[in-house]
């Protein structure tokens, strides 16, 4: 009898009809699931096509950073320095990560609840997937993967206003039910997800969801609804995660999102 997958894709997934990808999702989802907290990480030992996928996408979002990335990322992404031709191991990432702002990631098997994810936030842990997309589509994943998780959030967290942030919004979650979470998953999503904001006239970004999408930012200032930062909005507002976003927030500069969050987490605090 066949064992049953860990880890269900859907049919229009890039990797539904590859039985050898659907296995090695299956076999980094066990290494998660057998993980305890406050062990290191287990290492993931990437396929040289892996590590080709990794590479790849680095060589297409490289110019597009120089574009829009916002200087608190390269910041981040200075002091971390990620390979650009292998994929880092999270043992290695923590290493570094954690004597700089006191985040770690700790793996799941894949995605997990917004409010555990907010939860751990709080007490410095970032619960990220390991896994790689589909080598067919390098530039393109329909869920989380290691790309999202090392250059759109472990980058940010290097940097302390990044880590401030996040573990603001953490701090708050902890505060909160599971039904009073929506307002502040909906703020995460519209900030440190998908946030934009204007920096000497020119839109950066400073959400990892754009930050590690080629097509998405890319295209964002072109293709999405860009208007002004309101997190009482923002945290009205509904978002499809599975799809690029059509309406985007933007604050009129990095301090001015920071300052602006913080004050709005700290009325929401308990």
């Amino acid at each position: 009898m066949d064992t049953p997958s860990l880890v269900v894709l859907d049919r229009d997934h890039p990797g539904f009809r590859d039985p050898v990808y659907r296995a090695r999702r299956d076999a980094i989802a066990r290494l998660a699931l057998a993980h305890r907290d406050g062990d290191p990480p287990p290492r993931v030992e990437y396929a040289e096509e892996e590590h080709s996928v990794w590479s790849v996408v680095w060589t297409n979002l490289a110019p597009i950073h120089d574009r829009y990335a916002c200087s608190a990322w390269f910041d981040g992404d200075r002091r971390l320095r990620l390979s650009r031709t292998r994929v880092p191991q999270f043992i290695e990432v923590n290493a570094q990560l954690q004597p700089m702002t006191g985040f770690c990631l700790m793996p799941v098997a894949g995605l997990v609840t917004p409010g555990a994810f907010l939860r751990e936030l709080g007490r410095g842990v970032f619960l990220s997937t390991q896994y790689m997309r589909h080598a067919s589509a390098p530039l393109y994943t329909p869920e989380p993967d290691v790309v999202h998780e090392l250059i759109g959030h472990a980058a940010s967290l290097a940097n302390a206003d990044f880590a401030l942030l996040n573990r603001r919004f953490g701090e708050v979650a902890m505060t909160l039910s599971d039904d009073a979470m929506q307002p502040l998953i909906r703020a995460y999503w519209y900030s440190l997800e998908f946030g934009v904001i204007r920096d000497a006239g020119a839109l950066k970004v400073y959400g990892a969801g754009l930050l590690s999408s080629f097509g998405e930012c890319g295209r964002f200032e072109t293709s999405a609804e860009l208007v002004p930062f309101d997190l009482d909005v923002m945290a009205e507002t509904p978002f499809d995660p599975t799809d690029y976003q059509r309406r985007l927030f933007v604050a009129p500069s990095f301090e001015a999102m920071k300052h602006g969050v913080l004050a709005w987490l700290a009325k929401r605090a308990r």
